[in-house]
């Protein structure tokens, strides 16, 4: 099901179904029809056709209508077209059908985003998390209707019988490799939850960026941290989650990371094999939903990102309240006018000119700063482990030294501060 990027680059067709009355109609055509484009191109795949298509209604077999299909195929045919890619969820019939219809290989939104995903991927978990995303996408694919999976196989021994049919067999081993993947993601998860207890350990708060692909997370975690991540004017450019530490005005320090960009009707396969990734969103202090406020379809994206986070706090994987730790950065005020620019909340920067940092790194300070806790501890002045330990915990704003006792005001996280309690205590 995946393109072959390896060959000589693949004459594709961007077709953007338009349904009216479905929630696609919000979307400005163009801005889809760009997307897809964009989506395509960043695999290498050569635009060669692409057309928005209304449709009065959804069939089961084609999708289009006859006359539709028909009308596309000459098209695609006059253009040498080798792949077809339709920016919506194809059944596997359907997938089929136009594949024999169009003479033509022919994919589907989920199928795109994978291929891309499959391309992008560089660390093990990304690699083993693509993986899974692909082999329960293929798991959907396996239906009677694809004719090269009807073969029988014969049975062994004395058994005889027909044996399992291949589609069977296929079924079968797709499900063990899936089950050994999500095996080896859950060693992938513990070892997460032990680098997150060893950064607890050491009490840097998480702030984790989030937002649509191409919204330029990279471009802003490189300028907040000097860092070198790959930041490319691309869909997916960056997809296994980068951490690196930075030191706030205040000089306070966190650890600020870069995640996975989000993207419209996002396949629910990779929403769970990413879960190891998303926890990363879970655990954040702060999240920070970075907008790109010059694309046409920015408050659509917002929208688009909300609804993702809004799902994984259904499914419990983040909590139902984390908009309350959410600050909204409009970067790419670079690229708007005078008049253009963005009013109301959300701190509009520029990741690329640096425009707006200043402010964006008070407003960091200032949200860590009113969730931390001021306690006053008065401690032997001999007990120097449990004094190191605050200095250590927390941010010391006063201390006075008296003979033989020292009172500490510091500011604590509430979870540092029943650490310390915990480990103080006699």
């Amino acid at each position: 099901m995946s393109i072959d990027t390896e060959a000589a680059p693949a004459r594709a067709a961007i077709l953007v179904p338009l349904q009216h009355g479905a929630r696609q109609d919000r979307r400005e055509s163009e801005a889809r029809l760009a997307e897809a484009t964009g989506l395509a191109a960043s695999i290498g795949l050569i635009i060669a056709y692409d057309q928005v298509i209304p449709l009065r209604s959804r069939r089961p077999a084609t999708l289009f209508g006859s006359g539709q299909v028909e009308a596309i195929g000459a098209a695609m045919a006059e253009a040498a077209i080798t792949v077809a890619i339709v920016d919506t969820a194809l059944t596997p019939v359907q997938q089929r059908n136009l594949e024999r219809a169009w003479g033509c290989k022919v994919i589907d939104r989920t199928g795109l985003i994978l291929d891309i995903f499959g391309e992008r991927a560089r660390t093990s978990e990304g690699v083993l998390q693509v993986e899974l995303a692909h082999l329960a996408y293929q798991r959907s694919r396996l239906v009677r209707s694809w004719t090269h999976l009807e073969r029988q196989r014969g049975g062994f021994g004395f058994l005889g019988g027909p044996g399992e049919t291949q589609i069977e067999a296929d079924r079968r081993l797709i499900t063990e490799r899936i089950a050994r993947l999500k095996r080896e993601l859950e060693e992938v998860r513990r070892t997460r939850a032990l680098h997150r207890e060893a950064r607890n350990r050491v009490p840097f708060p998480i702030i984790a960026l989030v937002g649509y692909t191409n919204a330029g997370k990279s471009t802003l975690f490189n300028a907040l941290t000097g860092a070198a991540v790959q930041a490319e004017d691309q869909l997916f450019a960056t997809l296994d989650p980068t951490m690196r530490l930075i030191e706030l005005p205040s000089h306070r320090r966190a650890i600020l990371s870069d995640t996975v960009g989000f993207i419209s009707d996002l396949p629910t396969e990779l929403i769970a094999a990413f879960r190891a990734t998303l926890e990363e969103v879970a655990n954040a202090d702060i999240i920070l939903h970075v907008r790109d406020v010059a694309h046409p379809d920015s408050a659509a994206q917002r929208d688009d990102v909300i609804a993702v986070l809004d799902g994984m706090a259904a499914s419990g994987m983040i909590d139902a309240c984390w908009q309350d730790r959410c600050i909204e950065v409009l970067n790419k005020i670079d690229l708007l006018e005078g008049d253009e620019m963005p009013t109301g909340a959300g701190i509009a920067v520029s990741a690329l000119t640096g425009t707006g940092l200043v402010e964006l790194r008070a407003a960091l300070d200032a949200r860590l700063a009113a969730s931390l806790e001021m306690v006053t501890y008065d401690l032997p002045a001999t007990d120097g482990a449990r004094l190191a330990l605050l200095y250590r915990l927390g941010e010391v704003t006063q201390r006075q030294d008296h003979d033989d006792r020292v009172a500490v005001t510091v500011r604590l996280r509430s979870e540092d501060r029943a650490r310390f309690e915990r480990e103080s205590a006699p």
